[in-house]
């Protein structure tokens, strides 16, 4: 190999190659989870909350792997991808269209959908059934929110996730090289998807929802800021 590999944005040396080597000879009973928790510990490698970064160090190792670097033990259980990855139910459309003036669904009230409960439900079932990406899970840190009028019915749902590694055009509007992204990258989030649903027909109902104040949010669940793109759900892709 040569003197230093670059993999998912970490620099490895012949010898981090060797140390993992290493490892998985001497720990021979030791799943892939525990290896890369291992690898963490050794290498002090957090995110920006100081949380070990688990995901990244077994992507990592199944990189190394596919290039032929080092050989994995065997899984030890099913991998969890299908699950992951099931169709969600979808929401079925309101009985009775949202329309009228933008004033008359005012105020509208922006909540986070928290993990396990009833508002998760509907909000996957919102962006698997109508936008035109469609939606089965949420990778690393997200926010999930969803946009409700004065009378309580849902109107729009907004799910921001970590920015992107690499993304070509993002990177050469900001301007910053290699280094400079790796040092700021915690500081970006994406906006992976917006949606209006179809049965909601309030002229510029998305300018008040197109962008969550959701700052504060995003520095408490990992210590960044927003950068944002919109995605209307009604548009059809190609």
């Amino acid at each position: 190999m040569t003197d230093i590999l670059v993999v998912q944005g970490r620099e490895l040396t012949a010898e981090d190659i060797v140390e993992m080597q290493r490892l998985l000879a001497e720990h021979p009973q030791w799943g892939r989870s525990r290896l890369s928790q291992e690898l963490c510990r050794l290498w002090d490698w957090r995110n920006a909350l100081g949380r070990p970064k688990g995901m990244a160090a077994r992507t990592l190792l199944l990189k190394l792997e596919r290039s032929g670097h080092i050989q994995l033990p065997p899984r030890q259980r099913p991998s969890p991808n299908g699950l992951r990855n099931r169709v969600l139910p979808v929401i079925a459309p309101a009985t009775e269209p949202i329309g009228g003036a933008l004033s008359g669904l005012r105020p509208l009230s922006v909540s986070i959908v928290a993990s396990a409960s009833a508002d998760l439900h509907l909000f996957n079932g919102l962006l698997a059934g109508h936008h035109y990406l469609g939606h089965r899970n949420t990778v690393g840190e997200n926010l999930r929110y969803l946009v409700r009028d004065r009378m309580g019915r849902p109107v729009a749902c907004a799910l921001f996730g970590s920015a992107a590694w690499k993304c070509a055009d993002r990177d050469a509007y900001i301007g910053w090289d290699r280094l400079t992204r790796e040092r700021n990258l915690q500081r970006l989030t994406n906006n992976t998807r917006f949606l209006i649903p179809p049965w909601v027909a309030s002229p510029a109902s998305g300018q008040p929802c197109a962008g969550p104040d959701h700052p504060p949010d995003w520095r408490r669940l990992a210590s960044q800021v927003r950068a944002s793109r919109v995605c209307v759900g009604d548009i059809r892709g190609p």
